[in-house]
């Protein structure tokens, strides 16, 4: 089975991470620092905080813009729970904006109808790794006082308008999960240029506790530290950090090698009437993190799950992005209802994740080509 993703780990990645078992520190020591230094550098942010996974990440930049009870936050619902139910984390109350159809990003449009006295953040999607219409969305936070988290998890390398996505400001978070541009196991990060968040976001993930003398109350001796926030321990450790310098050093190389395949599967599947590729912005610069095609199910004898099941059947690991956040049981009982985001819900009827990642031959890539043409000839009207 070929999986729609997978991490890519080499000799030196596990060597990184000898190195650490081997050492004084497995946790909390120098190579977070140094992980930092390097992302800060990749991504154009000024500071760069490290943290246990992509959810904490969304939920650490959500406590540091100051997300509480009361509070309303905009996103999309074409994505992993994590990104409302960050904003459920703090107290907040999540409203969701739809897609605009062609990118499948979240519509400025309806983003700004669902803003009320209320709202106050927006965490837009760089959904598969297709930036968002930044300018257009920090103009509209700009005019309602907004804070702006972006959720990059899908992002790592991707532009907009010859800029990196973590160049714009409030917060950009990260995801280092396997199946994502590079990984550290679990992980994520959050990126910002704004000091006052990040060091809100460096206590938050360590239990709201500092040792800062400069920021402590008082100082009883050198075993003293306070917690000033309620926070987590939301931690990454050494031996993830060495695995992320070590992966990082690869990124230019992973996108490559992604959106050479991108590339291959839109000159394979444009022009048929049976699917439809992914749209590319002239704004943007993909990172490719998922290449989804979607079914005209109008021209085949078919309905999605079949098509899936049939392309599973070829050794194909495609799934789906994604369910929309308010179908799960979970927000039904919070009082969410279908038809609110109609663009979204007629995308996740028709949606498919194929297998992208840089660690596939050519023979798997046509392999998935082949498999895909054959189940549409298949299931043709």
């Amino acid at each position: 089975m070929i999986p729609y993703g997978r991490q890519m780990i080499e000799d030196d990645d596990i060597e990184a991470v000898e190195r650490i078992l081997k050492g004084d520190y497995l946790t909390t020591g120098p190579a977070i620092a140094e992980f930092e230094k390097a992302l800060a550098e990749a991504t154009g942010a000024k500071y760069a905080v490290a943290i246990s996974n992509g959810t904490t990440a969304l939920h650490a930049a959500c406590f540091a813009a100051g997300i509480g009870p009361g509070d309303e936050v905009i996103t999309s619902p074409m994505t992993f729970a994590a990104s409302a139910n960050c904003v459920l984390y703090c107290g907040g109350t999540p409203v969701f904006a739809d897609i605009n159809p062609d990118t499948y990003n979240i519509s400025a449009d309806d983003l700004r109808k669902k803003i009320t006295s209320r709202t106050k953040a927006i965490i837009p999607v760089h959904f598969t790794g297709q930036p968002c219409e930044m300018d257009e969305l920090l103009k509209i936070a700009d005019e309602f006082s907004l804070k702006v988290i972006w959720d990059g998890a899908h992002g790592l390398g991707a532009k907009y308008k010859g800029r990196k996505i973590a160049e714009f400001r409030d917060m950009t978070t990260m995801s280092f999960h396997p199946v994502k541009h590079i990984t550290t196991g679990e992980g994520g990060a959050i990126l910002t240029d704004n000091k006052e968040f990040y060091e809100k976001m460096i206590m938050f993930r360590s239990h709201g506790i500092t040792r800062d003398e400069d920021k402590m109350l008082r100082n009883e001796g050198a075993w003293y530290y306070e917690q000033q926030y309620l926070g987590n321990n939301y931690r990454m450790t050494d031996i993830q950090a060495a695995l992320g310098i070590s992966q990082l050093k690869k990124l230019d190389r992973f996108v490559e090698r992604r959106t050479e395949i991108a590339k291959t599967y839109q000159e394979a599947f444009r022009g048929k009437r049976e699917v439809v590729v992914p749209c590319q912005s002239s704004e943007g610069s993909s990172s490719w993190h998922i290449y989804v095609i979607q079914l005209v199910l109008e021209e085949l004898k078919c309905d999605r799950r079949q098509f899936f099941d049939r392309l599973r059947s070829k050794g194909l690991g495609v799934n789906v992005h994604y369910i929309p956040v308010y179908y799960h049981p979970y927000y039904e009982k919070l009082g969410y209802q279908r038809g609110i985001c109609k663009e979204a819900e007629n995308l996740y009827n028709r949606i498919i994740t194929l297998p992208l990642y840089p660690g596939m031959t050519d023979q798997e890539v046509e392999h998935v080509i082949r498999s895909v043409n054959e189940t549409i000839e298949e299931y043709r009207k």
